[in-house]
């Protein structure tokens, strides 16, 4: 998580105040005032990973001697105490390590970016990526206590594997819990968990159902309905995790608060093309399935990676969005945004027209891939548009200097014709 993102965190301290104004059966949770956080030091580091199931650390920059560096912190602070509140009978523990006081330790336990939370469960360790606020971290924490793999049984729980699409997903047949294939399967999963859902069965009806075969595992990129089989079955842990970090990288992925930094953080080459379009719209619902359709017919290319982003789930972002990419989010949207400076190129939409066909889509983004569209072009516009108006002011100055000078010669001819008059006197 990054600081400016912090502002995320007054809505979480917003809706626990209004758990006084709830009937009973929605009263949201208020902070009782226990300090729960503990500061993790060189001689209580090992006792809180024993005490707790899942260990919780922020390991954050020194606080500096300003109020708004104070004040910051204490928000922070406040967002892991209602967590450490609410998540108290999980087993599930909250420390804070300064970067600065408490190197040692931050290097004991492989802590290295600073204002990230880290999260210790057994013998993994997982970086949380997403959103500093309370119901976003305590939903991610509860994943996090959940078994790494879920079980397919019947048609209920096929029903919902096939119905979570918005998500990489992985389902192996296996014969058994004991099988030595499904606990190489296991491995990969734990490491992976909770970003990757890693599904099993042992039912050969359901598994018919899924043309699966015996040790057989396929994965399911994002808004596809085709999987990919792993090769080479029957897999182990290794290549279950290699072919994963290969196809780390969907055609099209959806920014989730749980794990958007290391989304946005996943750029090719500087920039990420982005679409914005809301699911629960018509003409965002349109467009999604217009762009899936267009992810689907070029998974093979490793050049293209959309970010979907839903505005809804991140209503305290579109002033900022709209107003740093100049779109209006109420309507659908695609373009190239570079990570560095935010500069960005989008699709030309009017508003009295359709939205563009799959074929004009897969056109635009081929111009994109091909270099013919970028930020940095529309860079140059804007130096060329600057150039101009130097241009013009330089013109404005040569016509000043020009009128000048005409001024200074009509000035002379009257000094002279004065002169003429006066010889004319004096004669």
């Amino acid at each position: 998580m990054k600081g400016p993102w912090l502002v995320l965190a007054a809505l979480c301290l917003t809706l626990a105040s209004l758990g006084a104004w709830a009937e009973e059966g929605l009263d949201f949770p208020e902070y009782d005032g226990e300090d729960r956080v503990i500061h993790i030091s060189l001689k209580n580091y090992k006792a809180a990973l024993k005490k707790y199931d899942v260990l919780a650390l922020l390991y954050h920059e020194p606080v500096e001697d300003t109020k708004a560096s104070q004040r910051q912190f204490e928000m922070e602070e406040l967002i892991l105490e209602l967590a450490a509140q609410v998540l108290e009978d999980k087993g599930v523990g909250f420390g804070l390590v300064d970067s600065e006081r408490d190197s040692a330790v931050a290097k004991k336990l492989g802590l290295h970016e600073e204002d990230s939370i880290y999260v210790f469960k057994d013998d993994e360790v997982i970086e949380y990526d997403g959103e500093f606020s309370a119901d976003t971290l305590v939903e991610f924490l509860l994943d996090v206590l959940e078994d790494p793999i879920e079980f397919i049984d019947g048609s209920h729980e096929l029903a919902a594997f096939e119905n979570l699409d918005d998500e990489q997903k992985l389902i192996g047949f296996f014969k058994n819990e004991d099988s030595e294939h499904y606990k190489a399967y296991l491995d990969a999963a734990e490491e992976f968990h909770p970003y990757i859902p890693f599904f099993a069965t042992f039912d050969s009806k359901v598994a018919k159902k899924l043309t699966l075969k015996l040790n057989e595992i396929d994965y399911y990129e994002p808004f596809h309905d085709e999987p990919v089989t792993i090769p080479d079955k029957p897999n182990s842990e290794k290549e279950i995790v290699e072919f994963l970090h290969i196809h780390k990288r969907p055609t099209l992925r959806k920014l989730r608060p749980d794990s958007m930094y290391e989304t946005w953080e996943d750029d090719l080459d500087g920039i990420h093309i982005v679409a914005f379009a809301e699911e629960d719209d018509p003409d965002g619902y349109e467009f999604l399935q217009i762009i899936k359709e267009v992810a689907e017919d070029n998974t093979d290319n490793p050049d293209l990676s959309i970010i979907w982003i839903d505005p809804e789930d991140f209503p305290l972002l579109i002033p900022y969005w709209e107003d740093t990419f100049g779109i209006d989010l109420s309507r659908p949207h695609i373009g190239v945004v570079n990570v560095t400076d935010a500069d960005s190129v989008w699709m030309d939409m009017d508003d009295e027209e359709d939205l563009p066909t799959v074929d004009e889509l897969e056109d635009w983004l081929e111009d994109v891939l091909d270099g013919d569209i970028n930020t940095e072009d529309d860079d140059d516009d804007d130096d060329d548009d600057d150039d101009d108006d130097d241009d013009d002011d330089d013109d404005d100055d040569d016509d000043d200097d020009d009128d000048d000078d005409d001024d200074d010669d009509d000035d002379d001819d009257d000094d002279d014709d004065d002169d003429d008059d006066d010889d004319d006197d004096d004669d």
